[in-house]
């Protein structure tokens, strides 16, 4: 599926089952929580907190997996209700990164 037909599916899946978007601030306040939600994964996964109980690197996996999607599908909410182009706003926005760090990261010592 690619980034138009991603907004079009949230959008049909609002139409039909979430009756309407949440408002923009409601929606920024979400995806607040989600990003918290993996960040907190990420802790316990590459960090130095650890999981309450055991878990497999399987769960763990399907856990980020399912945080990243509750990330994108609040984003897509967000553009959608704001009539934002992903596909557009994605490419326009590499372009810029391409100009402003064309060398940048490659005469970058540290990541050498």
């Amino acid at each position: 599926m690619n980034i138009e037909e991603l907004q079009k599916k949230v959008d049909d899946w609002i139409t039909e089952y979430g009756v309407r978007y949440f408002d923009e601030l409601t929606n920024t306040i979400l995806l607040s929580e989600e990003v918290g939600e993996f960040s907190r994964l990420i802790a316990r996964k590459f960090g130095e907190q650890s999981f309450k109980t055991e878990i497999s690197e399987g769960e763990i996996k399907e856990k980020i997996s399912d945080e990243l999607a509750d990330i994108i599908f609040v984003i897509t909410c967000l553009a959608n209700q704001m009539n934002i182009n992903l596909d557009q706003a994605i490419d326009k926005n590499l372009q810029k990164k391409t100009n402003r760090d064309l060398d940048r990261h490659k005469q970058n010592k540290k990541l050498q």
